[in-house]
């Protein structure tokens, strides 16, 4: 199964490798890689990230988001911007996955928005549009194209807190790869203590104000119905992941089994 790496100054950086496929084959190690925001990566005070030699960055935030805290590249890495949400316009309280800080920020306004179980709610409908969504459509196409590239070399692909845009980016990759459902899933659950660790002191300022510990859960966890409403979004529009990927993302099968061939050992 996949490796928390031991990286200091990447939150929630994990390599996918080792991870079961069909036909008793498993997930190459050392070039499929997933974490969050790279905004404090340091290589000289990090040898475990300088040690993977990442070639590619696919970046999935919003413009603001790398705006306000852009990438720190490995040496050497190329940045692809693969933008989930760009241009979606939602009402006061979505967006959740690309600003967590504003969101927490307000205990009050986050009750008003989020309480009373339309956190969970309106993650379930974020990661549905991760697959409906123009943009997503987009930017994963973009991401899958990237692993395609001949030179691509270990490929990081992250968001903020690298579990939502991130963990959808992760499933898809590994459905395609022959990965079962269920293994998907307990891939997607198990970045859950990583995230939180990360976000103790955000989610600590927001209880101690008065916040519903509820709200943090359901934003900053990774729950079984986030990653089910997105599958079933997937299966609805398109039966299986070879059509959405080829039909939704427009990734050819020429790439499709290149990517095959270069990520299963």
């Amino acid at each position: 199964m996949p490796q928390q790496l031991d990286a200091t100054t990447i939150t929630n950086l994990r390599d996918l490798g080792g991870i079961p496929l069909a036909g008793n084959s498993a997930v190459r190690p050392g070039l499929l890689l997933r974490s969050g925001q790279l905004d404090r990566l340091d290589p000289t005070a990090d040898p475990a990230v300088a040690a993977l030699g990442i070639r590619t960055v696919v970046d999935l935030r919003t413009q603001g988001e790398r705006e306000e805290r852009p990438d720190l590249l490995p040496e050497g890495a190329r940045l692809v911007v693969a933008d989930v949400m760009a241009g979606r316009e939602v009402p006061s309280g979505e967006k959740v996955p690309a600003r967590l800080e504003t969101v927490l920020g307000n205990p009050a306004a986050a009750e008003e928005h989020l309480g009373g179980g339309k956190a969970e709610k309106l993650l379930c409908e974020t990661y549905r549009s991760f697959v409906a969504s123009e943009s997503a459509c987009q930017a994963y196409g973009l991401l899958l194209t990237s692993l395609a590239e001949p030179d691509c070399g270990p490929l990081l692909f992250h968001c903020t807190a690298g579990k939502d845009r991130t963990g959808w980016a992760a499933s898809v990759i590994l459905l395609l790869l022959g990965a079962d459902e269920a293994t998907v899933e307990r891939e997607y659950l198990d970045v859950a203590p990583a995230v939180r660790a990360a976000f103790a002191p955000l989610i600590e300022r927001f209880t101690a104000a008065g916040g519903d510990p509820e709200i943090t859960d359901a934003i900053l966890g990774v729950r079984p119905a986030y990653l089910a409403a997105a599958l079933e979004e997937m299966h609805r529009a398109h039966g299986d992941v070879e059509t959405y990927v080829r039909d939704g993302l427009g990734v050819p099968d020429q790439a499709v089994d290149r990517i095959r061939a270069r990520f299963r050992a």
